[in-house]
C-alpha cells in the first residue's frame, strides 16, 4: 500500500496553509476534507470577519496568495478597518486551495489510528490510507461547547451558533441568544434585521466593544506605545500574535490561563449600532436550568447576586464558543487518543514543532492554543503554524526509519511522564 509522507486532515485555513508549505517542501502528501467547510456551511450570510484583512491571510511559502491579491482579482478591496464578508473569505480560501495546494480530497475522515511505521487514516467511505506522519487541522467544529443545562435538549429547541449557515428559519419567531462575544452579538444583529424577536442573555454585567482600530500609518510614538498586531493593538497582543515560539516557553499554568482568558468576549465596533438599539439585553445572568414547554423552552436564570428569574422562548442559540479537549477528538482511535499526554486544560500537549506526544502525529489550530497562545484561535496563527509544523514533519521523517514502528509509551500516564522528561 502507498505510504504518504504526510496526510493533512482538514482543509480550513490551517490545513490548507500546512499543505501549501508541505508541497513546497517536496513532501508526498494528501489533503482530506471539504475546503473552508466551517466558513461555507456554519456561518450565516451577512457575517463579517472580525480580524483585519491583512491579518487574515492563509499561508503559502512565497506569500503570493494573499487575501488582498484575491480581492484584487474580484474588483474588491481589502483595506484596514473595513471588515471582510465571510462569503468573500470563504471564496478566497477556495482560490488559495486551487493555486497553492495539491488537489484536495473532499472526503471526510472517520478514523485515525496508529499502524506499523506510521498511521492509518480511514475515509468516510471506508478507504484506508497510510502515512508516516499526520497533521490534524480539524478546526473548531469538533469542540462545540453548550452550557450544561442545555445539553441533551432537542436541536429543534437548542442549537449552537456554529450550526447555522442560514438563520432564515427564525423569521417571525422568538429567539434567545446566549453569550456576550462577537458570535452572539452578530447573530443577534442578523436575527433582529430579519424580523426575529431576539434577546441576548450573558453572564457579564456589561458588554465589551472593541474600538475602531487606529490607522496603520500614524506618528511613530503612537505605534511605539500601542503597536498593531494580528490580534489587535498593544504590546500584549503583539506578543501573543507575533511570538508564539516565546509564548510556549512560559510556565504551563500561565499558558493555560492566558489561552482561556486573553481576548475575551467582545463585540466588533461595527456591530454595536446594529445591536444596542434593537436587541433586548439580559446581562449578569446565566441559565441554571431549562425545560421544554408548549411552544418552546422555559429558562430558569440566576444572577451574580443569586437573584432568580425565568423566561420563555421558542429557541435558544448558544453562542458559547468551543472547548478543545482531547476527549472530543473522536476521530482518533481509542488507543491513540489514550496514549496522548495532555495539559492542565485537557488539550493535547504539543512540542516545539506542534508534534504531539505520539511521534509523527502533529496538531494545529485551536487544539494548540494552550501551547502557543491565543493566535492559534485565529487565522493569523496559520502562518507560524504551517512553517513550524512542516519543519517538524521533515525532522520526523529524517529521524524515524520508515521500516520500523516508533515505540510509544503504553497509556497516557506513561506518555506524560516521558513527555515531561523531554519537554
Amino acid at each position: 500500500m502507498l505510504m504518504y509522507d504526510l496526510l493533512v486532515v482538514g482543509a480550513g485555513p490551517y490545513g490548507l496553509s500546512i499543505a501549501s508549505h508541505a508541497a513546497a517542501a517536496g513532501l508526498d502528501l494528501r489533503v482530506l476534507g471539504r475546503p473552508m467547510a466551517s466558513w461555507r456551511d456554519h456561518m450565516p450570510r451577512g457575517m463579517f470577519l472580525k480580524s483585519e484583512p491583512w491579518a487574515s491571510n492563509l499561508a503559502d511559502p512565497s506569500g503570493r496568495w494573499r487575501l488582498d491579491a484575491y480581492c484584487a482579482t474580484q474588483g474588491l478591496t481589502a483595506r484596514h478597518a473595513e471588515p471582510i464578508p465571510v462569503e468573500t473569505f470563504a471564496a478566497y480560501g477556495l482560490w488559495f486551495a486551487h493555486h497553492a495546494v495539491p488537489r484536495v480530497d473532499e472526503r471526510m475522515v472517520s478514523r485515525v489510528a496508529a499502524c506499523p511505521a506510521g498511521f492509518e487514516v480511514v475515509t468516510e467511505d471506508g478507504e484506508v490510507l497510510r502515512a508516516r506522519t499526520v497533521a490534524l487541522a480539524v478546526g473548531v467544529m469538533p469542540f462545540v461547547n453548550v452550557p450544561s443545562p442545555l445539553r441533551g435538549l432537542p436541536s429543534t429547541l437548542v442549537t449552537h451558533s456554529s450550526h447555522h449557515g442560514d438563520l432564515g428559519r427564525f423569521r417571525g419567531r422568538d429567539v434567545t441568544v446566549i453569550g456576550g462575544g462577537q458570535a452572539a452579538l452578530e447573530t443577534a444583529a442578523l436575527l433582529a434585521e430579519q424580523g426575529t424577536r431576539v434577546r441576548v442573555l450573558a453572564r457579564a454585567d456589561r458588554l465589551r466593544w472593541n474600538d475602531v482600530p487606529p490607522p496603520v500609518r500614524r506618528p511613530w510614538w503612537q505605534s511605539a506605545r500601542t503597536p498593531h498586531s494580528g490580534l489587535g493593538c498593544g504590546w500584549r497582543n503583539w506578543f501573543y500574535a507575533e511570538r508564539p515560539n516565546l509564548f510556549r516557553r512560559l510556565p504551563e499554568p500561565t499558558r493555560v490561563r492566558i489561552a482561556a482568558t486573553a481576548l475575551g468576549p467582545a463585540g466588533a465596533w461595527w456591530v454595536r449600532d446594529r445591536v444596542e438599539p434593537v436587541v433586548e439585553m439580559l446581562l449578569g445572568r446565566e441559565v441554571a436550568a431549562a425545560r421544554t414547554v408548549p411552544g418552546g423552552l422555559r429558562l430558569e436564570t440566576v444572577s451574580r447576586t443569586g437573584e432568580l428569574g425565568s423566561l420563555e422562548t421558542e429557541h435558544v442559540v448558544a453562542a458559547t464558543g468551543f472547548r478543545a479537549t482531547l476527549h472530543r477528538l473522536d476521530l482518533l482511535s481509542a488507543e491513540l487518543r489514550g496514549s496522548l499526554a495532555t495539559t492542565a486544560d485537557g488539550s493535547p500537549a504539543v512540542g516545539r514543532d506542534f508534534e504531539s506526544s505520539y511521534p509523527g502525529l502533529f496538531l494545529a489550530g485551536l487544539l494548540t492554543a494552550s501551547a502557543f497562545g491565543p493566535a492559534m484561535r485565529f487565522v493569523h496563527g496559520a502562518t507560524f503554524t504551517a512553517t513550524t509544523l512542516v519543519r517538524g514533519v521533515r525532522r520526523r521523517l529524517r529521524t524515524a526509519s520508515p521500516a520500523q514502528p516508533v515505540p510509544v509509551p503504553a497509556g497516557r500516564k506513561a506518555a506524560e511522564a516521558l513527555w515531561n522528561t523531554r519537554h
